[in-house]
């Protein structure tokens, strides 16, 4: 006899009840089934040969009810179940498969090269797993998270408007919209990266697109440069060899760098100062022959990251030095990360050997992991002081000093 036989409406709590447990992924020896109505009963008591109607509510031991069964269809509850409702479920093995699902998704996230980069992500990513999954689904989260990883791994930019921007990288020119999801993700992570409350308003949102490079404003956006000497008959060529054989600093606009004419930048060695002060006392100690230095001036603007990658992409070694403190550290991680450069005296021990000459700078503030020296900033929180550039001019100089000597 077929197990579909038993597929009665006054039957169906019974099968109900069993395809539930079974489901569970874990072992059942019993089933409660209930509340039944009068026919329901009549029905159980008739399948399991009972002398009296079972409760309302019932429990039923699965080696009864396979006996019953065998004996009547020769099927026992599981293929019953399966025959009348489709097949049994595995909530365990799908909880397991969802857990391993979720724990890959954060690894990835947590490990990822633009978060790995610049530890001031952590908490964004603490708050990201905290908040669960979108729509409770892996795949979906990851897409969001993917999305929001290409936007910052290319921040700052070029100050383009945000739907100019989120077209060239992600194929939408409204992906960004506020409102959106994806425009808040990347906005908490940029809150992270500068260490300020997550936006709180449309002004707030404004000047954290600003920050990260975009709708900057291509004439007042600038950076300052000093011995810089390219090949080329273009205006900011020219200007910037001008400038350089004077002795003189430059301010170079964003739009400049983005149509400078004819410019061919040297593969030379660029420093990176965090501080102008350092930038002015190399062109005092140099003059003509100052070594290419560029300025950052705390966290970088757009001019300054498009400089940089300017110079990267023909060929020059670049290396950064900045301040000594918590800033200091994410400001340095965020241009490593943006631009290739390389520590520059940026080590636990050149903080360690700076701090014996200046004991006395102030805290150091919120202290974030530097990528490129993890005992950094265990140090920092150990002698409980920053140090600024400026306190480290001279060692800087010092350093320079091979790189003048090229130009001379």
């Amino acid at each position: 006899m077929s197990p579909h036989v038993l597929d009665r409406p006054e039957l169906a709590p019974l099968w109900r009840a069993v395809h539930d447990r079974l489901s569970s992924g874990r072992p059942v020896s019993r089933v409660t089934v209930g509340p039944l109505d009068q026919p329901a009963r009549e029905a159980l008591a008739d399948l399991l040969g009972l002398d009296r109607l079972p409760q309302a509510r019932t429990t039923v031991t699965l080696a009864r009810l396979d006996e019953a069964l065998l004996a009547g269809v020769g099927a026992d509850s599981r293929a019953v179940a399966e025959a009348v409702l489709g097949p049994l479920g595995d909530r365990a093995a799908d909880r397991e498969a969802d857990r391993t699902e979720r724990a890959a998704l954060w690894h990835w996230l947590e490990s990822h090269p633009v978060v790995t980069a610049q530890p001031a992500l952590a908490p964004w990513t603490t708050h990201l797993r905290r908040s669960g999954l979108v729509r409770g689904s892996a795949d979906a989260t990851r897409r969001l998270l993917q999305d929001a990883l290409t936007v910052l791994a290319v921040l700052p930019a070029p100050g383009d408007p945000l739907p100019v921007f989120a077209a060239a990288r992600l194929g939408n020119a409204h992906a960004l919209d506020d409102g959106t999801r994806l425009a808040g993700v990347v906005l908490r992570a940029l809150a992270a990266l500068h260490d300020t409350d997550p936006p709180a308003c449309a002004a707030d949102r404004r000047a954290l697109w600003s920050r990260a490079g975009i709708a900057d404003d291509a004439l007042s956006t600038t950076v300052l440069a000093a011995g810089l000497r390219p090949a080329g008959t273009g205006p900011v060529a020219r200007a910037l060899t001008a400038y350089t054989d004077a002795g003189h600093a430059t301010h170079l606009s964003l739009a400049q760098l983005r149509n400078p004419g004819h410019l061919h930048l040297p593969p030379t060695d660029v420093h990176i100062t965090e501080n102008p002060s350092i930038l002015a006392l190399a062109l005092h100690r140099f003059g003509p022959a100052c070594p290419a230095l560029v300025c950052a001036a705390g966290w970088p603007n757009s001019a300054v990251v498009l400089l940089l990658r300017q110079l990267a992409a023909a060929g020059a070694p670049l290396h950064y030095h900045g301040d000594f403190d918590g800033e200091g550290l994410r400001i340095a991680a965020h241009v490593l990360a943006a631009t290739g450069a390389s520590a520059w005296r940026m080590s636990a021990a050149d903080y360690r050997s700076a701090h014996r000459h200046s004991p006395t700078g102030p805290p150091p503030g919120r202290l974030t992991d530097a990528p490129w020296d993890p005992d950094l900033a265990p140090a920092l929180h150990q002698c409980g002081t920053a140090v600024l550039e400026e306190h480290m001019a001279d060692v800087l100089l010092a350093d320079l000093e091979p790189f003048a000597r090229h130009f001379e």
